[in-house]
């Protein structure tokens, strides 16, 4: 299976054109060219999809939880089976390179192995309230469910939504980001073959403003699980608001790294580096306010600058190695944030500017980059960079370093490094965020639950936890 020069929607098992008849370039980040061409969705497309999904939304729903299960694990499995297949066109899409693009799919593999085989495991209670009254509750599926991604980690981001939410029975229509929908569709025509019934996954791909917000505004969609920017995710909310609908929202994160003086720096270090540079620094639990105490900042600062300095860049280079920015919007914004440094008084010791050299301008690549001499109330402490952009702010004393980590309108993740155990449990209880990483930056697992504080988002993804947060709880009163 490889990348189709043409993709139309994804619905009821079968491509499908634009209703307006209008595709979209897709673009390979590394040279530019031209990956594939997708449809340019609308809301009639949009009604489409939801309808294919509503009527397969029964049966499926309907169907023994054990084999929904089995069916979902397969998808999983058939996935593992054509991982190359799936990482070459997730690099040329995205630009992140081999190695790095293993890891995401071997995750998103993961994601409905995992679902599937826990698929028959959410249960009800029975609630006590006497011998002359039966109480239960059950969990049933929304039905029709809305899975909006982004361009970042794009069959990764999919996946943790998609399969939960057909684990326990509803139906998904997915939009991925309009940057990155091959993987998204290659997948879906997959799951089919892999025994996923027609009409309980459809793809409709396009900009947000269109089918996105076509798909949340739909009345047969019953929940709206999105990852992306604070600004979508805001406008989102107001949307469900008006329906009274439920979402998950997995938003920005500016999340601190915070490293103690009695840290193990042989680890702390390249842990701190690859917090905020892995995917080329665009991942939203991404480890970019770096607090060191300040009796070690110096000494770490240039450990981590000369570290930094040493990656290689390029989507063919050794790994682990930085890919290109995945599209050229995101890239000027990455570049427009280093007049903000300079403007700011940051103190630059490595990168700043874009990446040249054997064929580098050809893409959009931009050099590791670090800042010192950082204030908490500076725009790149603050703001979501969304690049390879790391900046280190001095701290005192641990409760020092509790105020600044969470000085911050965002709480998705943190991490800390300490050889004091005590402190590890201390400082973590005080954080403010959804995810702790403690002498470690970044897990992958699809067991532990994610979700933000703050602007960070609402609702918990991954794990367990992410069942329910597909279904809606009936209490059912029986009096004997």
């Amino acid at each position: 299976m490889t990348i189709r020069p043409q993709y139309g929607h994804f619905i009821n098992a079968t491509f499908v054109d634009p209703v307006n008849g209008n595709y979209l370039d897709s673009i390979n980040p590394d040279d530019q060219s031209v990956v594939t061409k997708i449809a340019a969705g609308s809301a009639e497309d949009v009604d489409k999809a939801v309808a294919a999904a509503k009527a397969a939304s029964a049966a499926w729903a309907d169907m023994r939880p054990l084999e929904r299960g089995k069916i979902i694990a397969r998808v999983g499995r058939m996935l593992e089976e054509r991982m190359e297949e799936f990482c070459a066109a997730e690099s040329a899409e995205m630009g992140v390179p081999g190695m790095g693009a293993f890891g995401a799919m071997a995750t998103a593999s993961n994601y409905f192995q995992y679902y599937g085989g826990i698929a028959a495991s959410l249960q009800g209670e029975h609630i006590p309230v006497g011998p002359e009254q039966h109480s239960y509750t059950v969990h049933e599926p929304y039905g029709v469910v809305g899975v909006i991604t982004p361009w970042n980690a794009p069959l990764n981001q999919a996946c943790r939504g998609i399969a939960p939410a057909l684990a326990v029975g509803n139906t998904v229509v997915h939009k991925p980001s309009e940057y990155t929908s091959a993987t998204a569709l290659m997948f879906a025509e997959m799951a089919v073959e892999a025994g996923l019934p027609e009409g309980v996954l459809n793809v409709v791909t396009g900009a947000g403003a269109e089918a996105g917000e076509a798909l949340v505004r739909h009345d047969d969609v019953g929940k709206i699980a999105f990852t992306g920017s604070v600004r979508a995710g805001r406008e989102i909310g107001k949307i469900a608001a008006d329906k009274i609908m439920p979402v998950t929202l997995e938003m920005g994160g500016k999340s601190p790294d915070i490293i103690f003086e009695d840290a193990n720096l042989e680890a702390a270090l390249p842990g701190a580096l690859f917090a905020f540079v892995a995917n080329s620094g665009q991942i939203c639990l991404a480890g970019t306010r770096i607090l060191v105490q300040r009796s070690i900042v110096d000494t770490f600062s240039e450990m981590l600058a000369a570290a930094a300095k040493k990656m290689p860049i390029g989507r063919d280079a050794p790994f682990p190695s930085l890919g290109p920015i995945a599209n050229e919007v995101q890239f000027n914004k990455v570049l427009d944030y280093f007049k903000v440094a300079e403007s700011e008084g940051a103190k630059l010791v490595t990168g700043g500017k874009r990446a040249e050299g054997n064929g580098l301008e050809n893409g959009f690549y931009v050099e590791p980059t670090i800042y010192v001499d950082v204030t908490n109330d500076m725009r790149i402490a603050r703001e979501e960079i969304f690049g390879p952009v790391g900046v280190i702010i001095p701290f005192d004393t641990e409760e020092d370093a509790i105020a600044i980590a969470n000085d911050t309108n965002y709480g998705l993740a943190a991490g800390l490094w300490t050889r004091d155990v005590s402190r590890a449990h201390r400082v973590s209880a005080k954080l403010q965020a959804g995810q702790i990483y403690v002498n470690y930056y970044l897990e992958s697992g699809v067991e532990h639950p994610l979700g933000g504080y703050k602007q960070s988002g609402i609702g918990r993804e991954k794990g367990v936890m992410a069942l329910k947060q597909y279904t809606q709880t009936k209490n059912i009163i029986i009096k004997i």
